[in-house]
C-alpha cells in the first residue's frame, strides 16, 4: 500500500500531551489471564525487574481498573493497568560532571545538543549517566515542575536521537514551555536519511499512534488505545535507495518519527527497531534534531536554534553521493 499518493489521514483523536508520572494500559485478549506483575515487567518501556514491579504493587502504586490488586492478580480482557512511578524511586539521583554541548544558556533556559547515545532522564535501573545527571552538575538550579527524577526536562528526544533539547532553569519558565508544546507552537524540525525513494517532494502522515498491542514496548499506527500524531516531511535529497528529509513535528509522541516513516514505507536508516540497523556504521537511527525554536518565557521573543549534522550522519551522507 502506498501511503505517499496523499496525506495520510485518519479520525482524530484527542489531543493531549503524554502522562509525565503514569503509565497505563488496557488489556489485549492475548494478555488476559496473565499476572498482573508478570504484564507489567514485559510491558515497561525500558528496563526493570519483576521485583521492583512488585515492590510497587506492595506499596499501592499499582491499581487495576482503579483498584490496588496484589501481585498474582489475573487480568482480565479490556482491564486498565495503571502504574504511578513514586517519588521515592529518584532520592539516588546524583549530579555528574559529563560534558554537554550548551547551545543557549541564561537564567530561564538552556538549550543542549545531545550526542547520539544520551539518555535524556533516568528510569528504573538506568540512574546514572543522562542529560539529567549532567545538568544538574552543570545548572544547579533547575525546575522542579517534573520531580527529581527530570527537573527542567519540558520534552525529551530518543537515545539514539542526536541534537537539541530545551530545559527549564525555574518553574515559570518550565510553565511557559511546556504551554507552548501543548499548544504546537515550539519548532522542532529533524534531519533524517530513510530507506528507499520517497517519491513526492512533500506530505504528511497524520496518523494515530499507540503500543503495538505484540510487543508493548514498542510503538505503532493503530485506532485502538491511540494518541493523535502529526508528522510534516520534506525531500530534501535523492539516492535512489535513500532518501534524505526534513521533518517538523506538530505533537511529539513516543518513537513519533521513527514509526511514521516506517508507517509510509521509508523507516530511518540504521534504526534497529523499526528499520533495519545493517547498511550503516552508525550506533541507531540516522535522525538529528536540527532546528528548535520557542518564545522565550521572559523576553517574549522568539528565539530559534539549529544544531550540525554529527559526523556518523555526514559520513553516511558522503558514502551516499560517492556512490
Amino acid at each position: 500500500m502506498n501511503n505517499l499518493d496523499k496525506d495520510v489521514n485518519h479520525p482524530k483523536a484527542s489531543d493531549y500531551e503524554e502522562e509525565k508520572d503514569v503509565t497505563e494500559w488496557t488489556v489485549t485478549a492475548e494478555h488476559a489471564r496473565e499476572r498482573v506483575d508478570k504484564y507489567i515487567t514485559e510491558s515497561w518501556e525500558g528496563n526493570i525487574s519483576r521485583s521492583q514491579v512488585q515492590l510497587w504493587i506492595n506499596d499501592g502504586h499499582v491499581s487495576v481498573n482503579g483498584a490496588p490488586v496484589k501481585a498474582n492478580h489475573k487480568l482480565v480482557e479490556g482491564e486498565v493497568v495503571t502504574v504511578v512511578v513514586p517519588e521515592t524511586e529518584v532520592t539516588d539521583l546524583v549530579a555528574e560532571n559529563i560534558p554537554l554541548e550548551v547551545v543557549y544558556e541564561d537564567s530561564d533556559v538552556i538549550v543542549i545538543n545531545k550526542k547520539r547515545g544520551m539518555v535524556v532522564h533516568p528510569a528504573v535501573g538506568h540512574p546514572s549517566g543522562t542529560l539529567v545527571n549532567a545538568l544538574m552538575y552543570h545548572c544547579k538550579d533547575l525546575s522542579g515542575i517534573n520531580g527529581e527524577i527530570r527537573p527542567g526536562i519540558v520534552h525529551r528526544i530518543d537515545k539514539d536521537t542526536s541534537g537539541l533539547i530545551m530545559a527549564a532553569k525555574n518553574d515559570a519558565s518550565h510553565a511557559s514551555l511546556s504551554a507552548q508544546l501543548k499548544e504546537h507552537t515550539v519548532t522542532r524540525r529533524y534531519i533524517a536519511i530513510v530507506q528507499g525513494n520517497i517519491s513526492h517532494d512533500k506530505g504528511t502522515v497524520d496518523a494515530p499512534i499507540g503500543r503495538d498491542p505484540h510487543d508493548r514496548k514498542l510503538y505503532v499506527v493503530t485506532q485502538k488505545n491511540s494518541k493523535k500524531s502529526v508528522t510534516h516531511f520534506t525531500v530534501l535529497e535523492r539516492f535512489g535507495d535513500c532518501t534524505l528529509v526534513e521533518l517538523q513535528l506538530e505533537t511529539g509522541r513516543t518513537h513519533q518519527i521513527r514509526v511514521h516513516m516506517k508507517f509510509i514505507g521509508h523507516p530511518l536508516a540504521g534504526d534497529p527497531i523499526y528499520g533495519r540497523s545493517k547498511g550503516t556504521t552508525m550506533s541507531g537511527q540516522a535522525l538529528h534534531a536540527a532546528v528548535l525554536g520557542f518564545v522565550h518565557p521572559s523576553s517574549g521573543e522568539y528565539m530559534e536554534f539549529s544544531a550540525p549534522l554529527p559526523a556518523d550522519m555526514e559520513d553516511l551522507l558522503f558514502t551516499l553521493r560517492s556512490r
